[in-house]
């Protein structure tokens, strides 16, 4: 561990202070990006998680040190760590044609609150640690994994078609441009005697092929009614 700790690990003024500096200023970077990315827990949320979650652990430290209760200091953590669930499950959503939207942002939460109940416990090694990481795989990570994606671009569409007919001729024209078709969900109601069908899966492109070029032959195609990327 770092030895320029030392002396702030005990439950004191100034390292409460500075235990809350160093959370707000985590909270602060991760939600930052989530921000800028327009996402429903932004930077705001993400500080006032962070900060709470330290001031969870050193209630505890205090409670436990200070006060002179018998009790677990770190049963008041396990209890955000559980908690935190809730508010992360607010920024999942399912869209009508089901797709999953948010895991990114609730992920995001649940590690600001870990980054606060470590450093509020005064480990700040690994709260400072964690944070960075955290940083690295939104701002940097994430470029490499869309890079990759460019490489063998993959497309997530929703259609809707005539028949069952409609849909093998379809494949029929994806399999003369190499393209694969993958996780395949087919959906039927019925709607005043009309049966309308739809269905929802994954393109995969070869590289040098345009994915926006294909959706526009695929929408002139006779008995396909609908088609659009989700």
């Amino acid at each position: 561990m770092f030895t320029i700790f030392d002396g702030l690990r005990e439950v004191t003024m100034g390292a409460v202070a500075l235990r809350l500096a160093l959370t707000f200023l985590c909270g602060a970077l991760i939600g930052l990006e989530r921000e800028f990315k327009r996402r429903p827990a932004g930077f705001r949320t993400h500080i006032l998680i962070c900060v709470g979650a330290a001031m969870t652990t050193m209630t505890g430290q205090y409670l436990f040190l200070s006060e002179g209760y018998y009790t677990d200091m770190a049963r008041l953590g396990a209890q955000v760590i559980a908690g935190i669930g809730f508010i992360g499950a607010g920024t999942i959503i399912v869209t009508r044609r089901n797709q999953i939207k948010g895991l990114t942002t609730a992920a995001g939460l649940w590690t600001s609150a870990i980054v606060g109940l470590a450093i509020g416990a005064g480990f700040y090694e690994g709260g400072l640690i964690a944070a960075l990481l955290v940083l690295l795989s939104e701002l940097v990570f994430s470029k490499l994994e869309y890079r990759f994606m460019a490489r063998q671009p993959e497309l997530n569409v929703y259609m809707e078609f005539r028949s069952r007919s409609v849909l093998e001729n379809l494949f029929e024209e994806l399999k003369k441009d190499n393209i694969k078709v993958r996780n395949m969900e087919i959906s039927r109601t019925r709607e005043n005697d009309v049966v309308n069908s739809s269905a929802i899966f994954t393109l995969r492109f070869p590289t040098l092929l345009e994915p926006k070029t294909v959706l526009e032959k695929v929408r002139n195609m006779d008995g396909i009614y609908l088609i659009e990327e989700l």
